[in-house]
C-alpha cells in the first residue's frame, strides 16, 4: 500500500470513529474516558493525526459495541506497513515528533544508518531471507532516514556507546563510510550526537535502547525495544523516570566535539584496516 493510499485509509479510520462515536452520544472527552485516553487524543485519531495503538482500538470496539470493526481495519493496515507490527506506530510517531532523543547502547541509530551499514544488518539477521526481501526493508529503512533531510525535521540528539563505534558490521570500507557519515551530519548539524566511552565505565541504563519523542500538540512518547517486542509509553510519570535516566547517560557521555573526535578517528582506523586488506 503506497504512502497516500495508508493515510487515505487512517482518514478513514478517523472518519468512521467520529461517526460511530456521534451515532452513539459520545464526546470525544466521553470516549477518551472510557478507553483511557484524552478526548484531544480521541480527536486526533479522528483527524488521523495519530494512530491508535492495538490495544486502544479493542477498548474502542468495546464501548461503541462495533464488533471488532475498529481492530481489524487496525491489523490490516498496520499489515501493511513497511515495517514489523512491533514498530509501525513508533516509525508514524518519528514523522510527527518535533524533537527526538535517542539511546543505542551497540548498533548505529536506524536514522543515521547508511544503506550498506543498514544491508550487513538486515542480512546478518535474516540470513535465509532472499535478496528482494532485504532490499524491502532497506528501501523502508532509507525512507525514514529521510526525515531528516528534510526542512522541517525534528531536533535529533543521539547518544551512542562507543561499542556502536568498534562493532563491524559489513566491511571495514562500509564501517568506515558510516562513521564518515555521522561526521558529515554532525558537521552539517542535522544531529547532536554524543559518544560513551568506555572509560565512562558501567552505567544501569546502558542495556537497553530508548527514543524520547516529543510533539507540538500532544504528550511525550517513549519508545523502547526488546527482542521482536517494544514498548510505547506515553505515561507521564513513566516518561519522566526515562528521560531522567536519559540525562544520566548524557553526563557521562562525551562532548559533541570530542565524540566527533572519537568518530574521525575510529573511521580513519577502518579505512586503514580497508587499505590493507
Amino acid at each position: 500500500m503506497a504512502n497516500g493510499s495508508r493515510q487515505a485509509a487512517w482518514e478513514f479510520f478517523g472518519a468512521e470513529l467520529k461517526r460511530r462515536r456521534e451515532d452513539a452520544g459520545l464526546s470525544q472527552s466521553a470516549l477518551g474516558v472510557r478507553v483511557f485516553v484524552s478526548g484531544g487524543y480521541i480527536g486526533q485519531f479522528e483527524q488521523a493525526i495519530r494512530k491508535p495503538q492495538l490495544d486502544v482500538a479493542q477498548r474502542i470496539d468495546e464501548v461503541l459495541q462495533t464488533d471488532g470493526f475498529f481492530e481489524r481495519l487496525w491489523r490490516k493496515l498496520i499489515k501493511d506497513q513497511p515495517f514489523t507490527e512491533y514498530f509501525a506506530h513508533a516509525a508514524e510517531l518519528e514523522r510527527l515528533a518535533t524533537k527526538i532523543c535517542e539511546f543505542e547502547p551497540a548498533l548505529i541509530p536506524g536514522l543515521l544508518q547508511t544503506p550498506e551499514y543498514a544491508r550487513g544488518l538486515f542480512t546478518a539477521s535474516n540470513p535465509f531471507a532472499t535478496d528482494e526481501y532485504i532490499e524491502d526493508l532497506l528501501r523502508a529503512r532509507m525512507d525514514r532516514a529521510a526525515l531528516l533531510k528534510d526542512a522541517a525535521r525534528p531536533v535529533y540528539w543521539v547518544i551512542v556507546h562507543e561499542t556502536a563505534l568498534l562493532i563491524p558490521v559489513g566491511s571495514s570500507i562500509t564501517m568506515a563510510a558510516q562513521l564518515a557519515y555521522l561526521g558529515a551530519m554532525m558537521r552539517e548539524r542535522k544531529v547532536l550526537l554524543q559518544v560513551i566511552p568506555f572509560a565512562a565505565g558501567a552505567h544501569p541504563r546502558m542495556g537497553k535502547m530508548m527514543k524520547l519523542m516529543e510533539f507540538e500538540d500532544a504528550p511525550p512518547t517513549i519508545y523502547t525495544e526488546g527482542v521482536h517486542s517494544s514498548s510505547l509509553l506515553d505515561e507521564p510519570t513513566v516518561v519522566k523516570r526515562v528521560q531522567a535516566s536519559y540525562d544520566l547517560l548524557r553526563a557521562v557521555a562525551l562532548s559533541p566535539e570530542a565524540s566527533l573526535a572519537l568518530i574521525d578517528s575510529a573511521a580513519e582506523d577502518y579505512r586503514q584496516c580497508a587499505s590493507t586488506t
